[in-house]
């Protein structure tokens, strides 16, 4: 489980320039049960896109590199 929680955090790191340019950020919470927990905060946490940001764009890309994945949960700040 330590190897895949280590290559979620790098994906985490890898996308983090990307939400950090429309002002916010991810924050991996915990990998437990194959769903990947998450917070998203700064302009982030408040996004109305953030369900299709989660389920049509990290998710698909998550599963691509650790096939185990069956979701992602935002954790609400």
């Amino acid at each position: 489980m330590e190897k895949v929680e280590n290559k979620i955090k790098e994906m985490i790191e890898t996308i983090r320039p990307y939400l950090n340019m429309d002002g916010g950020d991810i924050e991996f919470v915990k990998y437990e049960d194959n769903i990947v927990y998450i917070k998203l905060t700064g302009a982030c946490n408040n996004c109305l896109g953030q369900d299709s940001t989660i389920n049509d764009s990290l998710l698909p890309m998550f599963q691509e590199e650790v096939k185990e994945i069956k979701g992602i949960i935002n954790i609400p700040i």
